[in-house]
């Protein structure tokens, strides 16, 4: 899932905890940041598996729950409730294309609903058909009508969630569309690249 749904997950799960504890400006913008902070180990895809960012430490369960217990040992409700939103953003990213959930056993595990057990096993010849390999895994989500619905799901969500629990962070909204702005430029460069005649042909 792309960045942006989490962050609205972040926005959803720190709205309800905000009507409960009152939060303050930082208590719920550190909520709302473990929600989405993994997905900056793409910037580390040089050292994973395959170059695959969720094969690292950062995309397993592991980080989430030393955050719960951190937070469990010192007191601290934010930080066991932000190792929490942690915790589902992983457990999210096993449904379309797997995480390396356990990290120990370097094996992405979950439903993978987005790539099929024969793509899985013969992934470097579907990569070959195309000019930019992530055009595969592009595709395969922007033509998936449940993924596309779920975002839109998620958007509503977050802005009647912030609406009714916590109005007056509403403006930190914002933030979904810069990661909306990022994925949907990739997702036009990449169709552009892909549909462009290849040079060399």
């Amino acid at each position: 899932m792309h960045i942006n749904s989490h962050f609205a997950i972040g926005i959803i799960f720190s709205s309800l905890f905000h009507y409960f504890l009152n939060f303050s400006l930082l208590n719920f913008t550190l909520t709302v940041i473990f929600s989405f902070i993994c997905d900056f180990d793409v910037f580390f895809s040089q050292y994973a598996k395959d170059h695959n960012h969720r094969m690292l430490f950062s995309h397993s369960i592991i980080p989430s729950l030393l955050i719960i217990i951190i937070g469990l040992l010192i007191n601290w409700p934010v930080l066991y409730l932000s190792g929490f939103t942690y915790a589902i953003h992983i457990f999210i990213d096993t449904l379309d294309w797997g995480t390396n959930f356990f990290y120990f056993n370097k094996k992405l595990l979950g439903l993978k609903l987005l790539i099929t057990k024969e793509e899985l096993e013969n992934l470097p010849n579907y990569l070959m058909k195309y000019q930019k390999s992530e055009s595969f895994f592009d595709a395969k989500y922007y033509t998936n009508k449940y993924c596309l619905g779920i975002e839109f799901l998620l958007f509503i969500l977050m802005i009647l969630f912030v609406s009714m629990f916590a109005l007056e962070y509403m403006w930190l909204i914002a933030f979904y569309f810069i990661g909306l702005y990022f994925h949907l430029s990739r997702h036009f460069l990449l169709k552009k690249i892909e549909t462009s005649k290849n040079p060399s042909d």
